[in-house]
């Protein structure tokens, strides 16, 4: 009788440990996400249009990542995923590479940051700083032709 009231507890305890361990991983990716979307949101207030600022967010976050793991991740459709990839090859801030394909069909694109985000925001600053200058300048001008 005591052997099956231990088998008892130990099962009981082993599904509120499974329960208990869940339940951190839901908050801490809750977390996350609250996270990531703060930052996503930053960036696009600085001047990347959403989609970029998405994948940016994402690719941040992990090693490197699929077209398809791009889009679950960064919540975005694949035509929204292949235009955000797009500028962000302009940019040079990804490198790809194909990977074969373990069953028939076409290999996998495999994407990875090439640059780390301390340098894609020093980048951005810099943007803003020139956009800030020009403005400025246009102003300038403009008080200067109002007062003649």
């Amino acid at each position: 009788m005591p052997m099956e009231l231990f088998s008892t507890k130990l099962i009981y305890m082993s599904s509120f440990v499974m329960r208990l361990v869940n339940a951190l991983n839901i908050s801490a990716a809750s977390d996350l996400k609250v996270e990531q979307d703060e930052f996503a949101s930053i960036m696009m207030k600085v001047g990347l249009k959403r989609n970029v600022a998405k994948v940016l967010t994402y690719l941040a976050g992990v090693a490197e990542a699929t077209s398809r793991e791009i889009e679950i991740g960064s919540d975005l459709r694949q035509p929204e995923v292949s235009i955000a990839m797009r500028e962000i090859r302009k940019l040079d801030w990804i490198v790809e590479r194909d990977e074969k394909n373990p069953g028939k069909g076409r290999p996998y694109r495999i994407y990875k940051l090439n640059r780390g985000l301390p340098e894609i925001v020093e980048y951005l600053e810099s943007e803003n700083a020139k956009e800030a200058e020009r403005i400025s300048k246009q102003i300038e001008k403009l008080k200067s032709l109002k007062s003649n």
